[in-house]
């Protein structure tokens, strides 16, 4: 049944299209919404401009949840985590969703809904692309070849292409894109993300009963190629000979989970996904993502954000999410397990160098890495938009 069209309203409505709805996507997305629907609700005008905020995306997992408890409108759009033989239907679908709800601008997050939302609106309406990371970096061969004729041709429809590093950007650039950039980085709940006791927030963890009272090492993301967990398998077993009693907890799911464990060393902690993975980083001496790519990853601003030390692979985003001074100790090349280990052996035997480094980091989230300055971004960015009259697909694109 079509929705009805939606009455006109003073304030700008964004409709953020979004698909994968987990991990850290899910997470910015709720985070905007948490940021610009809240402050709607006190005028319906001002130079700032609050938005009436809604969200497309499939109704498995936690967005839309998160997005109805924020009072912010929910519109059910099923779709495929990845391109598929269901394509077509999706940007059918999407398309008249667009034209019930008519927004004054569609905000589209990662590859998939990038692609649907684009082919579904076509330049009608002012559209912001979000990669989250490039598709043909997630890919190889003929299908990051096609991957990447798609981003360079479905620029045109982008209004703004707003990456999450500079260095995302110049990937982009660098792959032939060209397209009207802004640069947001991404930040963090700076509350929610708060530093507290290690031996107070593991003892709510009940997967670290019986593994000891070790150097605690700890992975958050989905288990999956990108992040890299099958590296730090490999390196632990240097870790863990050489800092006896060092422990190692990956947290999340995702579709490598069983090719891990099968490959994991014995006394690794699988802990499954987190609701809030505040306690497992306030647990943490140390917090590892061995990512293979990144536009900017979520998890070591977090981590930071509690007062833990990180070591990251140096991937787009990794260099600017660190303080400045860190990258000697917490930046080592990806797929690459020795440097991994030596790395975090460095660490974990240097207890005051991580409670410092992990200080640093809190401060440097603090000024640099606030959710409310990439609300602020994002919101600078619409209003740009807004300004300009955007009712055709633009002809020329700018680098």
């Amino acid at each position: 049944m079509p929705l009805p069209p939606r009455p006109r309203s003073p304030r700008p409505r964004v409709l953020h299209v979004v698909q994968p709805v987990d991990g850290g996507v899910a997470r910015v997305v709720a985070d905007l919404t948490r940021a610009h629907h809240a402050t709607a609700t006190d005028t319906d005008t001002g130079a700032d401009g609050p938005y009436r905020i809604a969200v497309a995306c499939p109704q498995d997992g936690p967005l839309s949840r998160a997005v109805r408890d924020l009072g912010a409108d929910w519109y059910r759009w099923e779709a495929t985590r990845s391109p598929g033989p269901s394509l077509a239907g999706e940007v059918r679908a999407l398309a008249r969703l667009v034209d019930a709800v008519r927004p004054d601008v569609v905000h589209a997050h990662s590859a998939k809904a990038g692609l649907a939302a684009r082919l579904a609106v076509r330049g009608r309406r002012p559209t912001v692309f979000q990669p989250h990371a490039w598709s043909f970096e997630a890919v190889g061969g003929a299908t990051a070849r096609l991957a990447l004729r798609w981003e360079r041709a479905g620029a045109r429809w982008a209004s703004r292409v707003v990456c999450v590093s500079a260095a995302e950007r110049a990937t982009g650039i660098a792959a032939g894109i060209r397209a009207d950039w802004a640069v947001v980085p991404n930040g963090v709940d700076t509350a929610r993300f708060a530093p507290g006791d290690a031996a107070t927030a593991r003892a709510t963890l009940p997967a670290l009963d019986g593994t000891g009272d070790g150097p605690l090492v700890v992975c958050v993301a989905r288990l999956c190629r990108q992040k890299g967990q099958d590296v730090l398998l490999r390196a632990w077993e240097t870790v863990a000979a050489q800092v006896p009693g060092a422990r190692l907890a990956l947290v999340g799911d995702g579709p490598d989970a069983r090719r891990l464990r099968t490959a994991a060393p014995a006394g690794v902690v699988f802990a499954g996904a987190a609701a809030d993975a505040a306690d497992w980083y306030r647990a943490a001496d140390l917090v590892v993502l061995p990512s293979r790519w990144e536009g900017m990853a979520l998890a070591p601003l977090e981590a930071m954000a509690c007062a833990r030390a990180v070591l990251v692979t140096d991937v787009d985003g990794a260099r600017e999410s660190l303080p400045p001074g860190h990258a000697p100790y917490s930046l080592v090349p990806p797929e690459e397990p020795g440097a991994l280990a030596r790395a975090a052996v460095g660490l974990l035997r240097d207890p005051g160098r991580l409670a410092a480094l992990g200080r640093q980091g809190r401060r440097h989230v603090l000024t640099t890495h606030d959710v409310r300055h990439a609300a602020d971004a994002v919101a600078a960015v619409y209003r740009g938009l807004l300004g300009t009259a955007h009712t055709e697909c633009r002809e020329s694109i700018t680098s």
